[in-house]
């Protein structure tokens, strides 16, 4: 099943709410379509804010995220990579062609906010084009490449790491919200420790996980 990856509306006049699931192939046209129809609905005049709500986003395309990401900024990062290997450093920036207009914005993330949400959100975050609200992120911050093997099967090995522009590493410790807001979610993943409140599952509760030391 085809998972709808943007969806959008006027909360008012002026102001804007999309919602992105996931980073699919399409999903930069997506969000691009669903900008257009709201500044449209909006009689074409510039937003006053816009709300981009990635709560429960688990990621997907590095190139989806870096385009959705260069939405906004003009200019510089929105992530880059560094392995051991000189093959897997990598850098990724904004362009100003297509850039919207300066309008302010609030992303919304949680625990189930991963990988690839969590780099648009962290590049717009450090670029200082959006303040971010929610729960810490999941931490999912690691680059995997695949390795094809002669029996037609494949390895796939963690490379490297990403880091925001402000050189921050994702993994294991994920998005830190300018502003932390605890919604009520009824679906515990992990029992906390006695007398604790159930938390959600996040990068760093994966069994042999990768650590900021590693």
């Amino acid at each position: 099943v085809k998972v709808v990856a943007v969806s959008g509306r006027l909360l008012e006049p002026g102001y804007a709410y999309e919602r992105v699931r996931a980073f699919q192939e399409r999903t930069i046209q997506d969000l691009q379509k669903v900008l257009e129809t709201l500044h449209r609905e909006g009689g074409g005049q510039p937003f006053q804010g816009l709300v981009l709500d990635m709560r429960d986003n688990p990621g997907g395309l590095l190139d989806q995220a870096v385009k959705v990401a260069d939405e906004w900024p003009t200019d510089g990062l929105v992530v880059y990579t560094k392995g051991r290997d000189e093959s897997q450093q990598h850098e990724f920036r904004a362009h100003p062609q297509g850039t919207e207009a300066s309008y302010p914005i609030v992303v919304i993330v949680n625990e189930g906010t991963a990988s690839a949400s969590e780099i648009v959100a962290g590049a717009l975050q450090d670029q200082g084009r959006a303040v971010v609200i929610g729960m810490q992120s999941f931490g999912k911050g690691s680059v995997q490449t695949v390795f094809p093997l002669e029996s037609g099967n494949g390895l796939r090995l963690t490379t490297a790491p990403y880091y925001t522009p402000g050189g921050r590493s994702i993994q294991e410790v994920g998005i830190t919200p300018d502003i932390v807001v605890r919604a009520p979610e009824p679906e515990p993943l992990v029992e906390g420790e006695e007398g604790d409140a159930p938390r959600r599952l996040r990068e760093r509760d994966l069994e042999r996980h990768f650590t900021q030391e590693d």
